[in-house]
């Protein structure tokens, strides 16, 4: 596998930041911290896409410093159960890849951090989200609120401020190893769709899981993995959104959503299609094409400029004639049309599966977000989700996924 990410890519970026940022106050910022599991198994480790966008280091609990022109990497305490289990940190590594000459241990690192921090009166990191998110259900990495508290021990008087504008205005354009990144995760992602849903392939699986068994196995032999959990539904199962697990046993009169992903060097695709396990009938051709009606005028939207919120607005009035020419509603009003399509029709797409943005900021070149107009109408067991994902460019858009096409037989 060719490394797409040199050591310059992660200097250029630390430096960028330090440009934008335009202050100096020195910056802190942390890696992730591994989860438990269960006893003393861990989940797999998750590296913050912020942290990795500025080191290209993928080993946890290490902190990045940003003084001026000094910059330095502090690592983490390590047990001896660690060092003899895990393997001991490789920091020559962390030095080629980061670009970073300076690496510290825990002791050295935090006292001249330390020293430094009691002289100052500002501090810049990321903000710490929430423990919980409520509308997610789910609880996040501690790790931000773990280097905050350390941060005001040090010195209680420092004044945080949050690194995460500058951050998403970095991102949000893509740079070329980037979008060369993204294209290799569609095109894995592409071929592992070709495998699983080619001509009379579908016919010799009887439950969703073992199709996400050959598209694992695909994505793998690629030196790829799943960028996210992998979406396989059939039939009623595919109007809930995010319907995991693939535990639905196939029938010939249902269709079968996928929405999955592969990455590659940290770059997420993402890819829906429906397609008819069997004969579709008229009314899943009606439903199937109406969406990809919907999809053809959101494609038609898109350039630099265009505001996502403005855009999503105007898809979902289009969204809402094609309900009613389905006879799914009456009139077109929001409350209405989200009843069969309750989601956005674009994110913007990198690091993260959902990648950073700002949505009162317009599109601009080389930003890749993805478009994914649906229906989804359970009374009537039809779950129909098509999705693309594009580069802004120019004057337009270049559609990465095109090479897959999206019909449904």
């Amino acid at each position: 596998m060719t490394e797409l990410f040199t050591p310059g890519f992660f200097i250029d970026n630390r430096a960028r930041l330090r440009k934008l940022f335009g202050s100096t106050a020195p910056i802190v910022i942390t890696a992730n911290g591994q989860l438990q599991r269960s006893a003393d198994t861990m989940y797999p480790f998750q590296q913050d896409t912020n942290f990795w966008y500025l080191t290209g280091i993928d080993d946890p609990d290490i902190i990045l410093v940003i003084d001026q022109d000094v910059e330095y990497l502090i690592l983490p305490k390590r047990s001896e159960y660690q060092n003899i289990f895990d393997g001991q940190i490789n920091t020559a590594a962390l030095s080629e890849r980061s670009g970073i000459t300076q690496i510290k241990d825990y002791k050295d690192g935090w006292r001249q951090l330390g020293n430094r921090l009691r002289r100052v009166k500002q501090v810049a990191t990321i903000a710490p989200p929430p423990q919980y998110i409520d509308v997610y259900g789910m609880y996040t990495n501690p790790a931000r609120w773990v280097l905050r508290r350390s941060l005001l021990q040090k010195n209680d008087t420092l004044e945080l401020i949050d690194l995460r504008e500058y951050l998403i205005k970095m991102r949000m354009a893509k740079q070329k190893p980037e979008i060369e990144a993204i294209k290799r995760a569609i095109a894995v992602t592409t071929q592992g769709l070709n495998e699983v849903i080619g001509a009379e392939n579908l016919k010799k699986y009887t439950y969703e899981y073992e199709v996400e068994a050959d598209l694992t196995r695909a994505f793998r032999h690629q030196g790829s993995s799943h960028a996210f959990e992998p979406i396989i539904a059939s039939g009623k199962r595919a109007c809930t959104l995010h319907n995991i697990g693939s535990e639905g046993v196939l029938s010939s009169d249902e269709l079968l959503l996928f929405d999955i992903g592969a990455e590659y060097q940290g770059y997420a695709a993402d890819i829906s299609r429906t397609v008819a396990i069997g004969e579709p009938t008229k009314r899943q051709r009606q439903v199937h094409q109406a969406v990809r009606d919907v999809q053809e005028y959101a494609f038609s939207l898109l350039k630099p400029g265009v505001l996502l919120l403005e855009y999503e607005k105007q898809v979902e009035h289009f969204m809402g004639e094609k309900l009613r020419e389905l006879g799914l509603v009456k009139s077109i009003t929001t409350e209405a049309v989200r009843a069969f399509y309750p989601h956005a029709a674009s994110h913007h797409l990198g690091l993260d599966v959902h990648d950073v943005d700002d949505r009162h900021s317009p599109l601009a070149e080389n930003m890749v977000i993805t478009v994914e107009p649906g229906i989804y109408i359970s009374e009537e067991k039809i779950g129909v989700r098509i999705e693309d994902d594009v580069r802004i460019t120019a004057d337009g858009i270049e559609i990465l996924s095109e090479s897959l096409p999206s019909k449904l037989e």
